[in-house]
């Protein structure tokens, strides 16, 4: 698999003198920081009079001035953060994106980037530096298979050097943190676009090597521990699969966290869902190699964590299976035995998500006994028909920690919208039969909600 080489980043005291690209942070109304305003009187105010043409005060617009023979650099790249006050972590890694894609189409490099503190806003200059390199970093990300491919700027090795006027020490920790976060961003972009055939429930665990070199603990349940465990649901899921479903558990243990119960993440991971015998359309099912999307998010929180050696306990589950056609499949009609012990009348295939995650939820919440747990999952497409694509569903039992985890999602740019977890919706799930139904009574009645009052039981 053919990926672009990762960003070197690095912390200088200076701007070397040999540099051959100068990138200068400009702050709306603000204008220059210390070190930008040194450089530009070198310049003669060449950036001051650059800036004032019309049309550049854009926030995350960069533009480059050709360097005057007085400097050894040859390019200078003005980049514009916008005012003060509307400086964010999320409008600072645009901004770095925004950078990369600039010096990607200038086919650049190697740059300075000179950082000082952006005046009248919270933020330090190691914040900014920390969400411009996961912003540079994250746009450099590539996934491309083909065994020949062209683009000496994608391609090229970049060296990114910070001139920050912070604490040196300060500045290289959170850059160390952007560059762990970015590592688990992108092993979770890798493994939801591999495709079914290269990742799938017999391979999953061979694409985990970068969790057990940063110290993750790996276990994986096969599919005759999943049969002793009672974990049925699961089974059913992937019974059409010639490839039978699994369970892996995945340890971070930061120093000092002794045996305190852990903080749980469960992962759906359908690495490919045809819907079953409830097919899906040709349309609808060609993106199905993302449905373990649930899974990659854990995959690269649990990297992300142990790349900076996070004083936390954290156990991640996930339920790793295909949802196929055979004649193994669970049926519309079936009743199945969970390993709660809750039976279940099955009534659409292609819920496969709730199944699955029925038996993970259980088994997390018996076996590891965590002091919370937060399922991520491609549930069901009822959420982003709602919501669309800038919020992601919530459903939460606990008020605070959804208050928590919505502060967060502001914060960096990933937000949530809280969605109705109620008992009211139980009556929906009744069966004549069983303990549950799988489903509501139609197809179109809440979807989402319906099927998080259904994992609800298994908590």
């Amino acid at each position: 698999m053919a990926q672009s080489p990762v960003p070197v980043f690095e912390i200088a005291a200076k701007v070397r003198a040999d540099a051959s690209v100068v990138v200068v942070l400009k702050m709306g109304a603000q204008g220059f920081g210390a070190q930008a305003k040194a450089l530009d009187e070198k310049l003669g105010g060449l950036l001051t009079r650059a800036c004032a043409l019309p049309g550049f005060a854009m926030a995350g617009r960069c533009f480059d001035i050709p360097a005057p023979p007085s400097v050894a650099t040859h390019r200078i790249v003005v980049l514009e953060l916008g005012d003060a006050e509307t400086i964010t972590p999320v409008s600072l890694a645009h901004a770095g994106a925004e950078l990369a894609a600039f010096l990607e189409m200038k086919d650049e490099g190697e740059a300075a980037v000179v950082v000082d503190p952006a005046a009248g806003s919270a933020l330090s200059a190691a914040d900014v530096v920390a969400r411009l390199a996961l912003g540079l970093r994250l746009r450099r990300y590539r996934f491309d298979l083909r065994k020949a491919r062209g683009g000496a700027a994608a391609d090229k090795e970049w060296r990114i050097g910070f001139v920050a006027g912070d604490d040196a020490a300060e500045v290289a920790q959170r850059l160390a943190r952007a560059n762990a976060v970015a590592e688990g961003v992108e092993l979770a972009r890798t493994l939801v676009n591999l495709p079914s055939n290269h990742l799938n429930p017999d391979s999953f665990a061979d694409y985990l090597s970068p969790l057990a070199e940063a110290g993750v603990e790996i276990e994986v349940l096969q599919s005759g521990d999943l049969e002793r465990l009672g974990m049925n649901a699961l089974l059913a899921v992937g019974s059409a699969s010639v490839r039978p479903p699994r369970v892996i558990v995945l340890r971070h243990r930061g120093a000092g966290e002794g045996t305190a119960p852990p903080l749980a993440f469960v992962g759906k991971g359908v690495c490919f869902d045809s819907g079953g015998l409830c097919t899906k359309s040709g349309p609808q099912m060609f993106d199905m190699k993302g449905d373990m999307a649930g899974a990659a998010a854990v995959c690269g929180l649990m990297l992300a964590l142990a790349r900076q050696n996070a004083a936390a306990h954290v156990v991640g589950v996930l339920g790793i299976a295909e949802n196929l056609q055979s004649g193994k499949a669970y049926k519309p009609g079936d009743v199945i035995n969970t390993m709660s012990g809750q039976t279940v009348e099955v009534f659409d295939t292609d819920c496969e998500g709730r199944m699955l995650l029925a038996d993970c939820l259980y088994y997390t919440a018996s076996h590891i006994k965590p002091k919370a747990i937060v399922d991520l999952a491609t549930l069901t497409y009822s959420v982003m028909r709602g919501l669309g694509s800038i919020f992601a569903g919530l459903f939460g039992s606990d008020d605070t920690l959804a208050a928590e985890m919505i502060a967060s999602g502001e914060k960096i740019g990933e937000r949530f919208w809280r969605m109705p977890l109620d008992h009211a919706y139980d009556k929906g799930l009744q069966s004549p039969i069983t303990d549950l139904r799988q489903h509501a009574k139609t197809l179109e009645d809440g979807d989402a909600p319906y099927a998080a009052a259904f994992l609800l039981h298994f908590t």
